[in-house]
């Protein structure tokens, strides 16, 4: 008999899972709240509460209490995959901007935005300065009077697009790059970083360079804002230090008359009201999880939160990792450590994260991205075995360590194999393109430097490879 589980929520990470259910011959049963889009759902159902049944230690199982429709209702499942993510609670700091009480203006937060129309010929000051608040800004800033952007610590601005046209994301996360940045001392990967972001603008020059721009912080990807700054349309301004009626007074003493709109755009805070500290405690907008998943301290392992992470990449591939090895710890095909040592890669994880990312609330779900695919990967047997394509395919290990890491790559053997993988991946790039090739050219024949500073690059790789095996 199939074993029941419920998955709350169907959002990127619900709807994964609940394909990794079918896929592994489970039975799941999704709810959501909104009407929006699901798998086998339950629409406009809330869930209520998530408890123990009486005989938890040795069946594993969980009671699930909904209700839909002004009617409770509850049912056993035999494990639970909490995919509500953590945009979920907008975090708006009003005891952080003194005077707000007396501001006349309207302000809400971000997530309220949702078409410029009705702020024309405005004066608009948008507070934080991740991507949501520079897409606002960037749109309104078309029509408004003036926009300005206020952010505490400055911040990373990059285009989407990237060497020779491509993805910023398929050139930036590969496993050559991601070696480098995990080998090299951490003086040269922050300089390559600093190097990498200015080579569009100089953030200087803008007013743009983060404080400690040492820190890997998430970048804002966005190819208007520079054009925005040039002309005018947003400038940039340092934290509010107060509100008046009509006024903004910001730190470096400067003060901006006549605003009609404050936005927050200062992102989120997440919980779970459904569950008991007692399972996934928040705490500072941090919780406590084996591998940002499993709750260490439960007799059986039948509780998964997916999709709790920001990685330094695609949520997509990243659900999907943790939905496919969270299934088979369900069907009990994979087995998780001991709760102590599931303990310490907690504290070891989150001294790591500090270091890297800062202990800034935004930061505290940031991850590494094709390291902790690979980690994942790992644990269902779905990492490729580098060494050995390396003598077995060479051409395809040259496309695993140089191209973009995704998906394809994590089909390519264990649970889930896909014998389109291999071809997936070596047309990647013409598909990228594909609908870019409007107008008809001539092919042309010029020698690629770029593949062929890839095949030294992997010359380099074996010859060190070789030099540690000597060496041990």
């Amino acid at each position: 008999m199939a074993k029941k589980v419920a998955v709350i929520g169907a959002g990127v990470s619900g709807l994964i899972s609940l394909k990794c259910c079918v896929d592994e011959g489970l039975e799941p049963t999704c709810f959501e709240r909104t009407e929006d889009i699901g798998g086998v759902w339950r629409f406009k159902t809330t869930v209520l509460s998530v408890r123990k049944c009486p005989d938890f230690s040795s069946s594993g199982q969980w009671k699930v209490v909904t209700q839909s429709n002004g009617k409770e209702q509850s049912a056993v499942f035999d494990a639970v995959m909490v995919c509500s993510g953590h945009h979920i609670l907008p975090h708006i700091p009003l005891k952080s901007f003194p005077g707000m009480e007396r501001f006349k203006g309207q302000y809400f937060h971000s997530r309220q935005y949702k078409h410029p129309d009705g702020f024309e010929g405005k004066r608009i000051l948008v507070i934080g300065m991740g991507n949501s608040g520079s897409d606002i800004a960037v749109e309104l800033s078309k029509n408004a009077a003036q926009v300005f952007i206020s952010t505490r610590h400055g911040t990373w601005v990059m285009s989407r697009i990237s060497e020779d046209g491509y993805p910023w994301d398929s050139v930036f996360h590969t496993r050559f790059r991601s070696m480098l940045r995990n080998v090299l001392p951490r003086t040269a990967v922050k300089w390559m970083i600093e190097q990498q972001m200015n080579r569009w603008f100089n953030h200087e020059n803008y007013g743009l360079e983060p404080q400690n721009k040492y820190i890997m912080k998430e970048p804002v990807l966005n190819d208007d804002v520079p054009s925005r700054l040039l002309c005018g349309a947003i400038k940039v301004k340092s934290t509010v230090k107060e509100l008046t009626e009509t006024s903004a007074i910001f730190e470096d003493g400067t003060v901006e008359e006549n605003i009609d709109v404050i936005i927050f755009a200062t992102g989120y805070s997440f919980s779970f009201p459904f569950l008991e500290d007692s399972l996934v405690k928040v705490e500072n907008n941090m919780v406590s999880l084996y591998k940002y998943i499993f709750p260490a301290h439960l007799d059986k392992s039948t509780l998964a939160c997916i999709g709790l992470i920001q990685p330094l990449g695609s949520i997509f591939p990243t659900a999907e990792l943790q939905a496919r090895w969270v299934t088979r710890v369900f069907k009990g095909l994979c087995s998780l450590p001991s709760e102590r040592t599931m303990m310490m890669d907690i504290i070891k994880r989150n001294e790591k994260r500090i270091d890297l990312f800062g202990e800034s609330q935004s930061q505290t779900l940031q991850t590494n991205y094709v390291d902790y695919l690979d980690e994942l990967a790992l644990e269902i047997g779905a990492k490729p075995d580098f060494c050995s394509l390396l003598f077995k395919d060479p051409k395809l290990a040259v496309r695993l360590y140089f191209g973009p890491c995704n998906s394809y790559q994590y089909r390519l053997v264990g649970p889930g194999q896909w014998e389109g993988a291999r071809n997936a991946i070596f047309t990647q790039k013409q598909r990228i393109l594909k609908p870019l090739k409007t107008r008809a050219l001539k092919d042309s024949s010029n020698f690629s430097v770029s593949f062929l500073l890839k095949i030294l690059g992997l010359l380099a790789v074996v010859v060190a490879f070789f030099c540690q095996l000597q060496w041990s």
